[in-house]
């Protein structure tokens, strides 16, 4: 009965005109939908226990050891709030890009080199703070005196404005990573340097913030001469042997899901609307519940690594993640898996008008020219290091190769391990400051930057050779 009174409820929304918005009914995006719909789903959820829908009396021995937590704010505040709360001067910026997207940034401003921090799938700018100063990669970035830029993609929390489209319709979410990395990428850098008046910047990415620059970069190859450096954190591009079995699950099948999310509606995967803010209240925000609810179902997509829970920290991160994607997005990435290839969007029948190819065409990426160091983990699911060796062997200016030294680190630990700081962190800041010494060659210097050019050449191949045998 319930699901019966739910299914015609969300009928009768969907059935509705959305009121001022230039989208027909059938492109209405169901994502919207749900808040109208979220009080009568409430009112029942009200009803019920948090026992009926979890039972918590067994998890007593976990809670037990954080009796003393209380409510943290920082699960509700905003970006500028948090940063303001631990002391950090901060700024809002907006940018929009050539297709008409309004992407806002963040920045803690500093006189330093200029750094910019991208996000990954299901992210926001929120994720490089949400741990706390003294863990976030943003704050010990400005506490070592960086000029700090947090981007945020189009579609997530902080970027669902365009000039003539409401994310209430289809057509505003017709993205996946690709136009992140042809048009949000090149529109938030461009505005980076030109605000800070600088030729170049640092740029760290994580999983899906790896993905978008090497769409940028190979497809947009003038954006190299932009790039001091690039910090890939678990890069994403290949997919064929990745090991997550919710990904795994929607490869299988994305034809049929991408068929359907187009008929029910579905453009917005997990959307920041009432639904995902009482669920992720619910079930993720005491410490005990965080963990045992909420981080299982992040292991199921990048893999485990339960000695590194924050546990006290994760309520703070579930109320600021997920932050909302295009279904697309995912889509996109399942098709990966399927065709071993790191290809532009698959559209079937349609790729021949759109592409003038049957099949889609791949990423060039030997056009990165610009110098990446790359993190790897080996219990990464999501990538994968057979994956990820495939995309670096091909990389023209790969500098180094670096396993991270804890083997149970996964996908998300890059962001939210206790102790991401001394594993990870530490060593990123470390080959930043190296890459930041290294001097531009002067025409008295021709002969000795000669001789370095082909030492490097020399490097490169010695550290593919060892990539490719498996000692890396």
């Amino acid at each position: 009965m319930i699901i019966l009174s739910v299914t015609f409820i969300l009928l009768c929304e969907v059935l509705k005109t959305t009121n001022g918005k230039e989208c027909t009914i059938i492109k209405q995006n169901s994502g919207e939908i749900v808040n109208s719909v979220f009080e009568n789903i409430k009112g029942l959820a009200d009803k019920l226990t948090l026992d009926e829908f979890f039972n918590i009396t067994e998890l007593d021995s976990v809670y037990s050891a954080y009796k003393a937590t209380e409510y943290n704010e920082d699960e509700d505040l905003h970006i500028m709030q948090l940063l303001k709360k631990y002391g950090y001067r901060a700024e809002q910026h907006d940018v929009m890009t050539s297709d008409g997207y309004v992407l806002t940034m963040y920045r803690i401003p500093s006189d330093g080199p200029v750094v910019f921090l991208m996000h990954g799938l299901f992210c926001s700018s929120d994720d490089f703070v949400t741990t706390g100063p003294g863990i976030g990669l943003a704050y010990l970035l400005a506490d070592a005196g960086y000029d700090v830029w947090l981007g945020n993609a189009r579609g997530n929390v902080h970027s669902r404005r365009h000039i003539s489209l409401s994310p209430s319709c289809a057509e505003f979410w017709d993205f996946s990573w690709d136009e992140i990395g042809r048009y949000d990428l090149p529109a938030m850098i461009d505005y980076t340097l030109e605000k800070t008046n600088q030729k170049q910047l640092v740029y760290i990415g994580h999983s899906q913030g790896t993905t978008s620059f090497f769409v940028m970069c190979s497809e947009r190859p003038e954006y190299n001469d932009k790039i001091k450096l690039m910090v890939a954190l678990s890069a994403v591009s290949y997919l064929s042997h990745t090991k997550s079995p919710i990904v795994k699950l929607i490869s299988s099948v994305s034809p049929v899901i991408w068929k359907a999310a187009q008929v029910l509606g579905v453009y917005e995967f997990t959307p920041r609307n009432a639904i995902l803010e009482f669920l992720t209240s619910a079930f993720c925000g005491t410490p005990a519940t965080a963990t045992l609810v909420c981080d299982n179902l992040v292991f199921l997509m990048a893999g485990p690594d339960f000695a590194q829970i924050n546990a006290t920290a994760l309520p703070v991160i579930f109320g600021h993640v997920p932050a909302g994607i295009a279904t697309k997005q995912l889509i996109h990435y399942a098709q990966l898996i399927d065709s071993g290839k790191f290809r532009r969007f698959d559209y079937g029948l349609k790729n021949t008008l759109i592409y003038g190819s049957i099949t889609p065409p791949d990423y060039p990426v030997e056009k990165i020219t610009s110098p990446v160091v790359e993190f790897y983990s080996a219990n990464d699911w999501f990538g994968h290091i057979d994956d990820v060796k495939q995309l670096v062997q091909r990389l023209p200016n790969l500098l180094k190769f670096n396993t991270v030294p804890y083997e149970s680190f996964s996908h998300m630990d890059y962001l939210y391990a206790k102790d991401v700081k001394e594993l990870l962190y530490t060593n990123v800041m470390n080959l930043i400051e190296k890459q930041l010494k290294v001097a531009t060659p002067t025409a008295k210097a021709h002969d000795r930057s000669r001789t370095s050019s082909v030492k490097q050449q020399a490097d490169r191949k010695s550290l593919l050779h060892n990539i490719k045998i498996g000692l890396l």
